[in-house]
């Protein structure tokens, strides 16, 4: 009997976990998570929480308690230009995170996925399977434990505010910082307590003091009420190389990571999971990092070069870099029409 080792118990582990055991159900699948609750622990609730259902992922839809909110608007403001989206109904939401992993870890265990909490893998050589899937996150432990800790980072911080005087139920809103180098969002959280996520994020610059930044937007927009949670770290930009080692598969933020610009993860994570899972379960896991690159790899590389772009443009002056992003955006926008 073939054994997979899913090392994390968050998104893309147990959509990973959930796909190989629909595949083929013979196949044992151990989920390590090195936490004592699938879901509610502090990992978690290191995201935005927004998530949209698109394309090839419309398979994981949250239901009941993991929804927070559904979503019809999305704002994006870069400079004084603002860009507004409408979503259509049931496609949109700000998730409760963690009560989705419980759903999802609720599905996994229906099919006979083996949880297993307060399980945290010190070393790959504690581990017996035939395959092994790498959802530990960002920074991954196997990728440190290989060397193999290399790929495009970000930081952000975010603080929940209860009883927040900027909670709009169907909105969310990003905001660029001045530079155009990371961006602001705000995202409606908790309905009951008017709760809101709010943070910042930068691609690729350690300098930034983002506590200070993002207290200097909430003076700036007017926003008040009690902060309750304050959450943040790393985060992967893009595709982090390999997705693929002998028989290691990197899934989620420590493999495909997220959408340079805005930092989008929760769809990748369980696309990627998805994915190897069923790789796996058919017999080609060599197959898996090709069909990463063909979902992600043209807004990768379209994200990182506007990275760059804008980190000369900077040299340039400030409206330059808005005449660069302006465009970009006019150009994203159209697509979505």
């Amino acid at each position: 009997m073939t054994k997979v080792d899913v090392v994390g118990g968050s998104l893309s582990g147990l959509s990973a976990a959930i796909s190989l055991k629909e595949v083929d159900h013979n196949i044992d699948v151990v989920v390590h998570e090195k936490y004592k609750e699938i879901g509610y622990n502090h990992e978690g609730r290191r995201c935005g929480e927004a998530y949209s259902l698109e394309g090839e992922w419309k398979r994981w839809k949250p239901i009941g308690k993991s929804i927070f909110n559904k979503i019809s608007t999305s704002e994006t403001i870069v400079g004084e230009k603002k860009y507004i989206l409408h979503r259509k109904p049931g496609t949109s939401y700000v998730l409760n995170r963690q009560e989705f992993i419980n759903q999802l870890g609720k599905e996994a265990e229906k099919l006979d996925v083996k949880i297993q909490t307060d399980d945290k893998i010190k070393s790959i050589e504690y581990l017996d399977g035939d395959y092994i899937i790498d959802a530990s996150g960002c920074p991954s432990s196997i990728k440190r434990e290989l060397g193999f800790d290399r790929g495009m980072k970000g930081y952000t911080y975010q603080q929940t505010i209860e009883d927040c005087n900027y909670f709009v139920s169907s909105t969310v809103k990003i905001i660029s910082t001045e530079d155009c180098s990371g961006y602001y969002w705000i995202f409606p959280r908790d309905p009951e307590k008017k709760e809101v996520n709010i943070g910042v994020g930068v691609i690729a610059n350690a300098s930034h003091n983002l506590k200070e930044m993002l207290e200097w937007f909430k003076e700036k927009q007017g926003i008040s009420g009690k902060i309750n949670y304050v959450t943040g770290g790393l985060i992967p930009a893009g595709i982090q190389k390999p997705l693929k080692y002998k028989n290691i598969l990197f899934v989620g933020d420590a493999g495909v990571g997220t959408f340079p610009l805005s930092g989008q993860g929760i769809y990748r994570a369980l696309l990627s999971g998805e994915t190897a899972g069923k790789c796996i379960a058919m017999n080609h896991p060599e197959k898996y990092p090709k069909y990463m690159y063909q979902y992600f790899i043209k807004w990768d590389v379209i994200g990182k070069n506007a990275l760059r772009v804008t980190k000369i443009l900077n040299k340039v002056g400030e409206k330059a870099v808005l005449y660069f992003y302006h465009n970009f955006l006019d150009y994203w926008y159209m697509l979505q029409h």
